[in-house]
């Protein structure tokens, strides 16, 4: 069964940097299709960033390309969401995701499988 567990999450002010990790067990984290949703309150589930495993790939949403980025420790079976130059909408609870099967859906929250409990980032201007 695989498990993640994300921290890294806080308040910050607008401009800052936080950087969220979510360490995997149960897997390799280099077999799994890695991903990065979040969710603020009122409004659904959006998709933030996703790496394949099988190409190498990575995509964002728009809103946080250039300034947010996914990337893999696999040694440490922990994957990570680099976020600079925050903005008071990027307020939300950020949730990793991991899935073992490929699919080009990697923005739809119903293909991955393994969720983890959550993280806040809570922006301020």
């Amino acid at each position: 069964q695989v498990q993640l567990v994300e921290s890294g999450g806080g308040s910050v002010q607008a401009g800052d940097s936080l950087r969220l990790s979510c360490v995997v067990s149960g897997r390799s984290s280099s077999s799994l299709h890695m991903g990065w949703f979040r969710q603020a309150p009122g409004l659904e589930r959006e998709f933030v960033a996703a790496s394949s495993a099988t190409t190498g790939s990575t995509y964002y949403q728009d809103s946080v390309k250039g300034r947010f980025t996914i990337a893999r420790d696999n040694a440490k079976n922990t994957v990570y969401l680099q976020m600079n130059n925050l903005r008071p909408e990027d307020t939300a609870a950020y949730y990793c995701v991991a899935d073992l099967h490929y699919s080009t859906s990697y923005n739809n929250p119903r293909r991955y499988d393994y969720w983890g409990q959550g993280t806040q980032v809570t922006v301020s201007s």
